[in-house]
């Protein structure tokens, strides 16, 4: 079994046509079904879901109105919908394209057929990923840059505000980078960053926690459903393995380290607090421990 298979839902009422798809492509992606409109808008928002195929003719609601309410959710916009249908009407067609359908296939369905369409959506998707993924990733470090962290945190901050699950954030300074790279070179300062952020992402446990470069030598850490003890205990693990981490320098015979100060905040998302406040509270925690000499976590204001 391939590992990491494309998700594909298909939207179809015939159990029989099901069944051929279910044939057709298992042994590639993973496949999951729905037999209406409703049951497939519900998963669609609720599921990760990478490709739609989509019959015209539903119970309750039909395709063309399914596929409107994809295209014009911010969220499920961006899946490729390929229609299947018996209908042979070119008008059927050119409604679906301009509704915003990548592909038609028509029934009876034709394995070659079937396969080849979906292969080519796929690996369009896959091309789009890897562009996104150009604007969204730090080049030099690897990780998510502010632009996907600002992203990712609305988002879930969002999902905070509606589970009612406390948030922290935490800001990261590598102290006296400048000072660093006056001595040792912009190449070694690389180094150093490349470093810090690997040994900041090993060290956070868990999947939904994330690290981005925030810019220039900050690095900032989304910690979901953590209330502000815990933000507390990940940042001191972080600046405890940022302290002891070897930086390799340019021969075998030397070796750097850096330090680091961390800003921590944390708070309840609900209409009354606000992404910039809690961005803020983070900001004078970091000034906090960097003012009162580094190499320090500070949450609001005391010392960790």
């Amino acid at each position: 079994m391939k590992e990491n298979k494309m998700k594909i839902l298909v939207v179809e009422d015939s159990k029989l046509n099901q069944e051929v798809l279910r044939r057709i492509l298992h042994k590639e992606y993973t496949l999951d079904f729905a037999v209406d409109g409703a049951e497939a808008l519900d998963k669609i928002k609720s599921e990760s879901t990478d490709l739609i195929l989509l019959d015209l003719i539903l119970p309750s609601m039909s395709g063309f109105e399914v596929l409107a309410e994809i295209k014009k959710c911010d969220s499920t916009r961006s899946i490729p919908v390929i229609i299947i249908t018996g209908r042979t009407d070119p008008e059927d067609e050119v409604k679906g394209l301009q509704l915003g359908a990548s592909d038609y296939i028509t029934k009876p369905f034709h394995e070659v057929v079937v396969i080849a369409r979906v292969e080519t959506q796929v690996r369009i998707l896959k091309q789009m990923r890897i562009i996104e993924n150009f604007g969204f990733i730090d080049t030099l470090t690897n990780i998510p840059n502010r632009r996907q962290f600002d992203q990712l945190m609305i988002r879930e901050w969002n999902r905070a505000k509606r589970e009612k699950t406390p948030f922290s954030i935490m800001m990261i300074d590598v102290d006296h980078f400048k000072m660093y790279n006056d001595t040792h070179g912009h190449q070694q300062g690389d180094v150093a960053l490349q470093t810090v952020a690997s040994t900041v992402t090993a060290t956070l446990k868990r999947s939904t926690d994330i690290a981005a470069r925030w810019g220039g030598e900050e690095f900032a850490v989304l910690l979901q459903n953590t209330i502000l003890d815990g933000a507390i205990q990940v940042a001191e693990d972080i600046r405890s393995n940022i302290e002891s981490t070897i930086i390799p320098g340019p021969n075998e015979e030397t070796d750097y380290n850096v330090t680091i100060s961390i800003g921590v905040a944390s708070m309840m998302p609900e209409n009354s607090t606000s992404i910039p406040e809690l961005i803020l509270k983070a900001d004078m925690a970091l000034y906090k421990a960097k003012d009162s000499g580094r190499n320090k976590v500070y949450a609001d204001e005391k010392e960790a």
